[in-house]
């Protein structure tokens, strides 16, 4: 399977509570919610074509806890997300938790980079990381995810959990498809590559037509 990393993001990198003030106030962050004000009818489209492409979720305990919370609560028929959220097969990566109780959950404890590789290597479509910062950040670094999903909203908040704060290693990354919504949120799609590459500046004059 393809490990995809999908995640929302301010512009100065938070990825902390995007859905509500009280989704995750660790650490004394007060400033989640920032996604919801530029919600569109594109921005729903888009991420249940992306959900639909998973066989799994891949969680860490913190997001599997809170989504195992929230998501059996949500009753709306016409949400395009929860059925599949709710019967989507879950992996959660922790060594606290012996089982959840979210169905269908598989608990993968010992070393995460040893647990997911076995995971990837079976058969199937998709195996997705939403939320999770920190979990995938660690599969990034390691070489574990093929593709990362962004979706980055025209706000800097100033304080909070960002995604790649401190990566252990140079990432390459090629953009493989870009949009924006009617409400300027980006939509960026990247294949890894690698590592990324380095370069001594040496001018412009390669780039310009003689």
């Amino acid at each position: 399977m393809k490990v995809v990393l999908t995640e929302f993001v301010t512009l100065d990198g938070v990825s902390q509570g995007p859905g509500s003030p009280t989704e995750d106030t660790s650490g004394g962050f007060t400033r989640g919610g920032w996604l919801v004000p530029y919600l569109d009818k594109l921005f729903v489209q888009r991420t249940s074509e992306w959900l639909d492409l998973a066989d799994g979720l891949l969680l860490g305990r913190r997001t599997y806890e809170a989504f195992a919370r929230d998501w059996p609560q949500i009753t709306d028929p016409h949400d395009p997300f929860t059925e599949r959220m709710n019967t989507l097969p879950k992996y959660v990566v922790t060594n606290t938790l012996a089982q959840g109780g979210w169905h269908p959950t598989t608990v993968l404890p010992g070393d995460p980079v040893e647990s997911v590789g076995r995971l990837k290597s079976r058969a199937g479509r998709e195996l997705q990381i939403h939320g999770s910062a920190r979990l995938g950040a660690a599969l990034l670094s390691a070489g574990l995810v093929d593709t990362l999903r962004l979706v980055v909203a025209p706000t800097v908040i100033g304080s909070g959990r960002r995604l790649l704060d401190h990566p252990s290693a140079p990432v390459g990354l090629r953009l493989v498809h870009h949009e924006v919504t009617t409400t300027g949120l980006i939509l960026l799609e990247f294949d890894t590559a690698g590592a990324a590459p380095q370069a001594e500046y040496e001018g412009v004059t390669a780039f310009v037509e003689p």
